[in-house]
């Protein structure tokens, strides 16, 4: 039993083996449960009638606990800093361009404001336009010098009130806003020009969802976008995906930032006297599998000659297989379950009673 036991081990690991099929192991995927994120907290009222349509929200990255919103179209070229303790304003950063539609806004790691005039209901602007002035030293109400980029679409009008500004090298993406289908995700050039209009490239599908405004995280392998009814945390790469989501807690989101930590984000809404709320940014479980695991995917072999290396691999696979079918029958019938252990409860019985054994157990004679 013992030598048909081991046959049919070996004939089992074979075609696992052969099969790709891998055996039990006590390994196994453990996946932790998702903290559960504090409450959302309200940090503070945009106090200022000057501000009844903030339509955009980001942190200084020189003056601490102070945020810059802009109001919605029909403003005038203007940057209100609000000191995120009491939700007033601190100063009002004017720029003389002539605005369209201004819809979000963005602050580089170097300080430098990104305002985004980028709205588009009708879907028939030429151009749209970024300006950008620089985050004074000291904060009061000023003047201040801005550059202006063109840019355009490769493919016709958007609507769109979402800007992006990479943390690691300030590089510009655009969201638009569709109130049907999928938005898109558009790269501007490395270095945009301020001389002639800048094209954008078309880079991928947006996450679902209306997307209002949106932000990198400071690690810069998330993104943040906010729609009218949740919060969506977007791991970056090739193709953005959507990883988790969490309901926002105001009735129309427009607004969205990064938070006092690495890990909040900060969303606001529309109208005279709008609460801004920190949350913690939407994350999903983590998942660990065993470290023998491979989780890399392997490219496809589509060429000619990859087809007949499968063809011939896939031939020698199964003659091993019948090989070793034929090696587990031989073995059965050779050695039939059950006869080697008769042969030897006769040779035992035969020795305890002084019968002659069989010829083939028979020992030479001295």
């Amino acid at each position: 039993m013992r030598r048909l036991r081991s046959a049919f081990a070996l004939l089992g690991a074979t075609l696992c083996t052969l099969t790709g099929v891998a055996l039990p192991t006590t390994a196994s995927a453990t996946v932790a449960a998702d903290p559960t994120p504090a409450a959302p907290k309200k940090l503070f009222s945009i106090r200022d009638d000057r501000i009844k349509e903030s339509s955009g929200l980001a942190k200084s990255v020189k003056h601490s606990g102070t945020y810059y919103t802009v109001n919605d179209s029909g403003d005038t070229g203007r940057v209100f800093a609000i000191d995120a303790t009491t939700g007033k304003v601190q100063a009002v950063l004017r720029f003389g361009a002539k605005v369209t539609d201004v819809e979000a806004l963005g602050v580089d790691r170097d300080g430098t404001i990104y305002i985004a005039d980028i709205g588009d209901n009708k879907a028939d602007r030429e151009q749209i336009e970024i300006y950008t002035i620089q985050e004074p030293e000291t904060l009061e109400d000023a003047d201040l010098k801005y550059h202006q980029f063109d840019f355009k679409y490769p493919d016709g009008a958007h609507d769109a009130e979402t800007l992006l500004i990479e943390p690691g090298t300030s590089q510009l993406y655009i969201v638009t806003k569709e109130l049907k289908g999928t938005g898109s995700i558009y790269a501007a050039p490395p270095a945009p020009s301020r001389q002639g209009t800048n094209e954008l490239s078309k880079l991928a599908p947006a996450p679902s969802g209306i997307i209002t405004d949106g932000t990198f995280m400071p690690d810069g392998q998330r993104v943040i976008l906010r729609t009218y009814t949740d919060v969506a945390t977007v791991a970056w790469g090739d193709t953005p995906t959507a990883i988790a989501r969490g309901a926002a807690v105001l009735g129309q989101g427009e607004t969205v930032a990064v938070g006092p930590t690495d890990n909040t984000v900060l969303v606001g809404s529309e109208g005279a006297n709008s609460a801004v709320y920190q949350l913690t940014a939407p994350a999903k479980a983590v998942v660990s599998t065993p470290p023998s695991a491979s989780t890399t995917p392997k490219p496809a072999t589509t060429s000619d000659s990859s087809s007949s290396d499968s063809g011939k691999s896939h031939n020698l696979r199964w003659i091993i297989i019948g090989a070793s079918l034929f090696a587990l029958i031989i073995t059965i019938v050779t050695f039939p379950p059950g006869r080697r252990e008769r042969q030897d409860r006769q040779a035992e019985n035969d020795r305890l009673t002084g019968q002659s054994q069989p010829t083939g157990h028979r020992r030479p004679h001295a």
